[in-house]
């Protein structure tokens, strides 16, 4: 039994370094294209319906607070015309798949014009390579 836990707490590690590296290669592309890229520090408060600063975490094996728990992961702008601005925002999922909470949280943003459109950056395995593909929140979910 000791043994399990040892391996499900070394996949969880494993698991939360490879998301990580993801997001940092989906900032990376994302750059590439002529996007200024930021991490959204802010999440929907139901209760209060409007945005609130994100909560930070409290890890007390690391005895550090982590950054950067808002949601979606990044906003993203780029010059449309001479004095626009589009922006959106960018949630990055490895599989592509939100749950119910973040699904509910894209309607929110959507309705109250926060972003004019929201990505989910999803990874697509060709051979032992991740390509990134970009799908639109309102093609996958608004039918």
């Amino acid at each position: 039994m000791k043994k399990e836990k040892i391996s499900n707490s070394l996949r969880g590690k494993r698991s939360r370094a490879a998301g990580q590296r993801f997001e940092t290669k989906v900032r990376e592309n994302l750059e590439s294209m002529g996007w200024v890229v930021s991490k959204w520090m802010n999440t929907v408060d139901y209760e209060k319906n409007k945005l609130v600063p994100a909560k930070r975490k409290y890890n007390p094996f690391f005895k550090a607070l982590s950054v950067g728990t808002g949601f979606p992961d990044f906003i993203a702008f780029k010059k449309k015309g001479e004095k626009s601005f589009e922006v959106i925002g960018i949630e990055v999922k490895k599989q592509g798949y939100l749950d119910k909470i973040e699904k509910g949280m894209c309607f929110w943003l959507l309705e109250n014009k926060i972003f004019s459109r929201i990505l989910i950056a999803k990874g697509k395995k060709n051979g032992r390579k991740i390509e990134i593909e970009y799908v639109d929140f309102k093609t996958k979910y608004l039918k």
